[in-house]
């Protein structure tokens, strides 16, 4: 026990060294939220990697996808990576950092405005934001409530209330370059502590033939034994969808696409496109590969099952009662490693939404300029506000077991940010041709999507009637978010081609960055030979 709160509290020491250290880097509005656009490949890649991947996805969706598909899970850590991480870079890393330079956007609701030239256009872009962004926020302190289960014994608000503050700290001190640093820090101890805790499972289960050969004797819920060791599992159709939206998702969240904003140069963006890939292969891969084992736990004590749907458990339990017998040193590790990587996104989020809100919904309504000084004041303020409700909610959910809606928001929230801003963000970066009328209906498409799902998942809304492929593509929030993604990607070129199209003038100028020279040297770039 003193081990594990030593780790701890040196821990917190160093994320408020780092904010401390990092108030220089924080004294405008460029440095605050973008650490002056000079943030180097290593620290944006992990800053990418681990807003990427936060507690939900080692506590919640390891669980959950490990316990529905096997070892399969593992494809989801895969799509990760190679697009969610990889992908991602090299279509959007380059062209986002150019442009969203050329138009001094500093958000993505910024991006939208100015590249649409349109203030509603981005106020609107904000209040999705706004809106979506906190029930994401909240759903980041689940899991964390099993896992100190296992070590302390203290309420879980308490929990609660020292990750929110110890983060809000260095967020409100050091601002985007104080994130940036922690974040490599606490990707450091993610990509560590998950191969350790894979290596130990593992061999506590026999070594890995072994675990393969129990697991694929597992008959379970497929009906047919091999299922869960098999290469595509038991509903391949299923986890495609998982991989969708799970990889392509990052590319229309605001949290993920501002890391592009703030990287130094174009040499950088290829370093920050391999360490960010690696980076997935081992925290997303290993994640959803160590949860392939949980059924090999159906017989632990530390298990716990789900009143409402029997031979099912709650599948926050699931990683908890594998760790349960890890040795002392590694569960404090595991320890450190839940809370590094819930509070690097949560910092990310905050961030966000707090410059969001201040840049693109107060100042536009200000009459008198806002000076410099007085936007990172608001900022700060946001920040502190936003990580104080998200906190709130956490506190309330688990007070109140029954409402389960919260937990789920997670899947609702990222099927509408994604399906909102994906495809016109996208198209925004690469096409001339794409219209304000377009964007519109994208975003209206992905908050209806996402607040049709929501009903349902409240029980609000009975889709029993809708036909068999409604029926489906509400049958979770991660098919309704595939769907709205994958729908923008078609309505948006659609409406563009029937809509008034922007002024050639405009759009021309703003395109013209891409065509600009510049003089690199032969270290970087051969000279082409005639």
């Amino acid at each position: 026990m003193a081990l594990k709160i030593i780790l701890i509290l040196c821990f917190f020491a160093v994320m408020i060294a780092v904010g401390l250290y990092s108030r220089k880097h924080a004294g405008n509005v460029n440095d605050f939220v973008l650490g002056g656009r000079s943030v180097g490949p290593w620290l944006t890649a992990f800053a990418f990697g681990t807003s990427y991947f936060s507690a939900v996805i080692f506590v919640g969706y390891a669980g959950q996808f490990g316990w529905n598909f096997g070892m399969s899970a593992t494809w989801a850590g895969l799509g990760n990576a190679f697009i969610g991480s990889l992908m991602a870079w090299n279509i959007l890393g380059r062209r986002t950092r150019i442009m969203t330079q050329k138009l001094d956007a500093k958000t993505m609701p910024d991006f939208f405005g100015k590249r649409f030239d349109s203030v509603p256009l981005k106020v609107f872009a904000s209040v999705i934001v706004f809106i979506f962004l906190i029930p994401y926020t909240a759903s980041l302190y689940n899991g964390l409530s099993s896992l100190f289960g296992l070590v302390f014994n203290i309420p879980y608000w308490v929990v609660i209330l020292i990750m929110a503050i110890f983060t809000g700290i260095y967020v409100v001190v050091g601002g985007y370059m104080a994130t940036a640093i922690n974040d490599f820090i606490q990707g450091v101890i993610m990509l560590f502590g998950i191969a350790a805790v894979i290596i130990t499972v593992v061999m506590n289960n026999g070594g890995l033939l072994e675990a393969s050969k129990t697991l694929a004797s597992i008959e379970g819920d497929a009906g047919w034994s091999g299922a869960y060791s098999s290469f595509f599992g038991p509903d391949p159709l299923a986890l495609l969808f998982v991989v969708i939206l799970t990889s392509l998702g990052t590319w229309g969240l605001p949290q993920m696409v501002a890391k592009f904003y703030a990287i130094k140069s174009e040499k950088d963006i290829h370093k920050g496109t391999v360490i960010s890939t690696v980076f997935a292969i081992v925290v997303a891969g290993g994640c959803y590969f160590l949860g392939g084992f949980g059924r090999l736990y159906a017989s632990s004590p530390d298990i716990k099952w789900n009143p409402d749907r029997p031979g099912v458990p709650l599948f926050d339990s699931i990683i908890p009662a594998m760790l349960s017998t890890l040795p002392d040193i590694l569960i404090a590790i595991v320890i450190v490693l839940v809370l590094s990587a819930s509070m690097s996104t949560l910092s990310s989020l905050v961030l966000t939404s707090s410059s969001t809100f201040t840049l693109d919904v107060i100042k536009p309504l200000k009459k008198k300029e806002m000076t410099e000084k007085k936007q990172v004041a608001i900022m700060r303020i946001f920040i502190v506000f936003f990580i104080a409700v998200s906190a709130v909610i956490a506190v309330f959910k688990d007070a109140n077991p029954k409402v389960t809606f919260i937990a789920q928001m997670m899947g609702v929230s990222w099927g509408a940010l994604a399906g909102a801003f994906l495809a016109p963000f996208l198209y925004g970066l690469y096409w001339k041709g794409i219209t304000k009328a377009s964007t519109v209906v994208c975003f209206i498409w992905g908050c209806a999507i996402a607040l049709i799902q929501m009903f349902i998942t409240i029980n609000a809304v009975d889709v029993s009637g809708w036909g068999t492929i409604l029926s489906y593509v509400f049958k979770s929030s991660i098919n309704s978010g595939v769907v709205a993604m994958v729908g923008g990607l078609v309505i948006v070129p659609i409406i563009s081609l029937f809509t008034p199209k922007p002024g050639k003038e405009t759009v021309d100028g703003i395109f013209d960055c891409f065509n600009e020279e510049v003089h690199v040297k032969k270290s970087t770039s051969l000279p082409d030979e005639d």
